[in-house]
């Protein structure tokens, strides 16, 4: 795997969108979205505003409909806020960065959040190709569009990192779809399963550093060290949160 620096660019500002006023287009949004893959070197520095020091880097998308709190879920995480009242759906493409320490190592997720109307759909295909993960999506409140893993299979690379998550999980009378449901529909996609809640953080960290720790295994798993199980951890990490609690 050849050695690569990450393109350059802020974490906290906005990438290109689709819109007139940014004068890019498709082709150049997919251009834009060339992958940081694969090992750097050591000690190089990374493009977030804090200057951290990164060993690997990874792209991760969150994909699902609009309304569905991809926005709000990235700001928990990356900002530990919660965007509260009404506010502007994403257009386009937006991202941030992130440098988390997975077992001494610093994986850094360059974190995708994707509009979830139709019409920028087409846009946002063109970065499944060079995603290393993908977050769909769903509201406990309505049921999920199918669609959206459909789609990652069809657009995304063959081994893609996918994690289901259902978010809203704070919104316990509200709930349209049960807890089981959702994890019958992962277990049918072959993907793991979580849910999740942006306005309280319950999970958030957990399913971006689950993902992290399976990209970092894939990258520098050692011949004879198993391989990571991704639902395994987070079923694990959920029991000891959940005794920490009681």
């Amino acid at each position: 795997m050849s050695r690569k620096k990450a393109a350059r660019g802020k974490g906290s500002s906005k990438s290109p969108k689709a819109s007139p006023s940014s004068g890019r287009t498709a082709k150049g949004l997919a251009a834009a979205a060339a992958p940081s893959s694969g090992l750097v070197y050591p000690s190089r520095q990374s493009i977030s505003n804090s200057g951290e020091f990164y060993d690997v880097a990874f792209k991760v998308m969150l994909v699902g409909d609009s309304g569905v709190g991809k926005t709000c879920m990235l700001v928990r995480f990356k900002d530990g806020a919660f965007l509260a009242g009404s506010f502007i759906s994403t257009v386009g493409i937006d991202f941030r960065n992130k440098v988390l320490t997975i077992d001494a190592v610093k994986v850094k997720l360059q974190i995708w959040d994707t509009a979830g109307q139709e019409r920028f759909r087409s846009v946002t295909h063109a970065y499944y190709r060079d995603a290393h993960g993908m977050i769909p999506k769903y509201v406990l409140l309505f049921f999920f569009q199918q669609v959206w893993l459909t789609e990652i299979h069809e657009y995304a690379q063959q081994d893609v990192v996918v994690m289901l998550l259902g978010n809203k999980a704070d919104s316990t009378h509200d709930r349209v779809v049960k807890r089981d449901e959702g994890e019958r529909l992962a277990k049918e996609f072959g993907v793991p399963f979580m849910e999740t809640s942006a306005k309280s953080g319950l999970n958030v960290e957990l399913a971006f550093t689950a993902v992290a720790r399976e990209l970092k295994h894939r990258t520098m798993k050692e011949p004879d060290e198993p391989k990571f199980q991704l639902q395994e951890y987070v079923d694990k990490e959920m029991r000891i949160a959940g005794c920490c609690q009681s």
